[in-house]
């Protein structure tokens, strides 16, 4: 059965890049490692070279029998040949091996470092699944491409040449045969290839959507067991992991078929110039010595065929991943100087330098203003004038002409019926998106000539769904300000009402809470999240439900909490509770992305007649 998922999937186009783009991505990530692919293509060529020393030592090894010689000498060269050979190639290949192994490193901390700087909009529109695939498995493929693919079609295509021109001066009666053959089934190879490439593409997005289907169910695991979804997701996951196989199978099917094509021109070769040539030594026309050494040239002719095609095959599979990659490296980005989208393509650099980190740059942090009466930083004013908004141009309007002022230090509650675009102006002053029309201030300058990463250090925000991060509970309370001292943490705890929690746990801080935050409760999560953003120390604080899902004596400690911040810090708290709001200096009653009532309490009881109605029916929901 099809669902909304995976109708999706099957009618989103393949991404496809032509030649000239692909190669020029490539070589963006191969660039910076072309000095140690050079000195392992070196190594490859000696190996070549070697190899093509063989079979001249064997011909001299069966003239030197034919004179009675002694061929001690010779067997000694050809044995030095081979060892030589086989050392210098395996020297070769380590270093290919590595240098695959620092465009991989390369390519995924620079995928990292962009993707986690995605503007809010454009991860939205993305499944993370897919992101994480390709930063798993479609990086993975540049290994092959980017160093192996281009040695091997350089050395090969030297073996080739060498190999022919060898060739060509023992017989060209018998290099012609040769030719026929592998020009014959070479055409037929190279049709070959773009079926190798479409299947690997599928091949990909199947396996990306193997991760964004489990992301899903791992990401809601109770709701799964509690829904009695089990199989009905097994199914969706193993059909993707089906697709997956089928386009796996498909394309090893045509590449079989490649490897095959290329044993068999050798083969054929191998029969024609045995038949051809046993005909000429027959007739006086070439001695046994030079058909023999013809021979193994053409068993030698394999290896660099042969290379030719792997490296056509890998082209063929990276590719495929390349597209891929390119594909997220455009999704828009934000540059946290300045909060515009990010431009110019991501670099690739050797591991440890350079490479986009995320916070491996912070920018500038904007200085907090201070009351001139005795040095307290005071709470940043927060202005929004006419403010207009959509999430995309195919969407209808969330905010229509949204003003309001919130001039400092204080509590400012929004209130109104779900969907009245509350949440919005916290996503809309973090700028997480950028008002269609209209501008928002904060400290009387305009949020979009503030640099982003200064703008977001001075504001606090706790979040609806208060998102716990799996590891420890400390990592969890300073992920926003990781040079936190314990002293800061203690007094964090005590205040958001989680000392007595940490002190029941069996490590204390150091306890795992497990993804999600799994091993905490709701109440708990919300008071982490709290907890959090108060050890940000923050001049604005913005609280979206904070206090939805605690009980009631934690919910009047944490009131009391935020009621003693209010008097130093800007607090905006979107709530649906009356207990909270009636705390508020002042109330911003919004409807259908529109402020119709600012004021207190009382005031708007009086005056509004939406809110007395919220006020009104929360009453009563308190008092039942």
């Amino acid at each position: 059965m099809s669902t909304p998922e995976t109708t999706a999937a099957k009618d989103t186009p393949a991404v496809r890049l032509p030649a000239g783009e692909t190669w020029r991505a490539l070589y963006t990530h191969f660039r910076p490692h072309r000095g140690r692919v050079a000195l392992g293509a070196f190594f490859a060529l000696v190996g070549t070279v070697t190899a093509l020393l063989q079979p001249l030592a064997a011909k001299r090894l069966v003239e030197q029998l034919g004179e009675d010689e002694s061929i001690t000498g010779v067997l000694i060269g050809l044995t030095a040949l081979v060892v030589l050979g086989t050392a210098i190639e395996a020297l070769g290949g380590y270093i290919m091996a590595r240098s695959a192994e620092s465009v991989v490193l390369a390519a995924r901390r620079s995928l990292i470092g962009r993707l986690l700087r995605l503007r809010l909009p454009a991860m939205e529109r993305t499944q993370p699944g897919d992101l994480m695939s390709r930063i798993t498995s479609d990086t993975t493929l540049l290994r092959a491409v980017t160093t192996q693919a281009i040695v091997s079609a350089a050395t090969g295509l030297v073996g080739l040449v060498a190999t022919l021109v060898m060739l060509a001066l023992m017989d060209l009666t018998l290099l012609g045969v040769t030719l026929g053959v592998l020009v014959t089934i070479g055409g037929a190879v190279a049709v070959i290839m773009p079926q190798i490439s479409r299947a690997t593409q599928r091949s990909q997005e199947a396996v990306a959507q193997i991760s964004t289907r489990l992301e899903r169910a791992f990401g809601a695991f109770r709701t799964l067991k509690a829904s009695g979804a089990e199989e009905r997701e097994t199914k969706i996951i193993a059909a993707a992991a089906e697709e997956a196989w089928r386009q796996g199978v498909h394309a090893a099917k045509w590449e079989s078929v490649a490897w095959s094509s290329v044993g068999l021109a050798v083969q054929v070769s191998f029969l024609a110039v045995l038949g051809i040539g046993g005909a000429r030594v027959a007739s006086g026309a070439i001695d046994v010595a030079t058909l023999i050494a013809f021979l193994l040239f053409l068993f030698y002719l394999f290896e660099p065929v042969n290379k030719l095609v792997e490296a056509a095959t890998q082209y063929q599979e990276g590719s495929a991943a390349i597209a891929r990659i390119v594909e997220a490296e455009r999704l828009e980005t934000e540059d946290l100087e300045t909060g515009e989208p990010g431009a110019g393509e991501p670099g690739a650099g050797e591991p440890g330098a350079g490479a986009d980190v995320p916070g491996a740059a912070a920018g500038p942090v904007v200085p907090a203003v201070r009351d001139g009466r005795d040095g307290a930083e005071r709470g940043a004013s927060v202005t929004f004038e006419n403010v207009g908004f959509r999430y995309r141009e195919d969407l209808p309007p969330v905010h229509h002409g949204v003003s309001f002022e919130v001039p400092g230090a204080g509590m400012t509650a929004f209130v109104g019926p779900s969907g009245a675009g509350k949440t919005t102006v916290f996503g809309l002053i973090e700028r997480f998106y950028e008002v269609t029309s209209g501008r928002i201030l904060v400290d009387g300058r305009d949020v979009r000539d503030w640099p982003v990463n200064g703008l977001r250090a001075a504001i606090g925000y706790v979040e609806q769904d208060s998102p716990v991060l799996a590891g420890t509970l400390r990592e969890n309370l300073v992920f926003a300000a990781p040079g936190a001292t314990d002293e800061e943490i203690a007094a964090v705890l005590v205040r958001a009402r989680l000392d007595t929690l940490v002190e029941r746990l069996p490590e204390g801080l150091d306890t795992v809470v497990g993804h999600r935050g799994s091993q905490l409760s709701g109440g708990e999560r919300q008071r982490v999240a709290i907890a959090r953003a108060l050890l940000r120390k923050p001049r604005l604080l913005l609280m979206d439900e904070a206090t939805s899902q605690l009980d009631a004596v934690n919910e009047l400690a944490l009131r009391d909490v935020v009621a003693e911040i209010a008097r130093e810090v800007t607090v905006l708290v979107v709530a649906h509770r009356l207990s909270t709001v009636t705390l508020a200096d002042r109330i911003v009653v919004m409807d259908a992305g529109r402020v119709r009532a600012v004021g207190t309490h009382a005031e708007l009881v009086a005056a509004d007649p939406l809110y007395g109605e919220l006020a009104a029916t929360q009453f009563l929901a308190a008092g039942g």
